[in-house]
């Protein structure tokens, strides 16, 4: 075989190797990109979970003609700014993060005192949708939590990947971009405390 065939086919070799790599590149990270879409649409499962059972509290609340009712306005403000925003998960970006996790944290916390608040009123406790939502209310902070976390872990595992070599060169060709993380608060790992709140007050 002359030697021009053999550099041609070593060539050749060579263009395939990159080929296959490149493909090969390219099909993990959409799977991964897809991992972490999932993943963020179960995080906003468990915040439209806590929106959706928040609705019949208002007026279970407002039925205590002598509750605080600046209280509840809060509470109704938040849970309005928190329902209208919305992110496009091809788009994670930090900023877009950030102003997620503001509106849905001032939700929480508000929601947190209004818990706290109502139990000061025993005619609240007698209600039992109102109970009903008192047993859930840990479990939806804590699904958030895990959810949050479970989010967290996808993203790492996505942005290490397009960050290693030689992947990074495939992530700028196919324009893969890094996710924007969960920026943890101290006490975000866990659900509000209802005592220690009313304990505040």
């Amino acid at each position: 075989m002359k030697r021009g065939t053999i550099i041609l086919l070593a060539i050749a070799g060579i263009f395939l190797l990159i080929g296959f790599n490149g493909c090969g590149s390219y099909n993990s990270m959409v799977t991964m990109q897809e991992g972490v879409t999932a993943q963020w649409q179960q995080v906003e499962v468990a915040y439209q979970a806590r929106m959706d059972k928040t609705k019949n509290l208002f007026e279970i609340v407002q039925s205590a003609a002598d509750f605080e009712q600046e209280t509840l306005k809060q509470v109704m403000e938040a849970r309005s700014k928190a329902t209208s925003i919305r992110i496009d998960p091809t788009n994670l970006t930090p900023e877009k993060m950030a102003e997620f996790e503001k509106a849905q944290g001032a939700f929480g916390q508000s929601l947190g005192r209004l818990m706290a608040v109502a139990e000061n009123y025993p005619q609240l406790q007698a209600v039992g949708a109102f109970r009903d939502f008192q047993a859930q209310y840990e479990g939806m902070e804590n699904r958030i939590a895990t959810e949050r976390r479970r989010f967290n872990e996808t993203a790492q595992e996505y942005n290490t990947y397009i960050r290693k070599f030689p992947k990074n060169i495939w992530a700028g060709i196919f324009d893969f971009d890094k996710k924007a993380y969960f920026e943890s608060v101290e006490g975000a790992e866990t659900a509000p405390d209802i005592k220690s709140m009313r304990d505040k007050k």
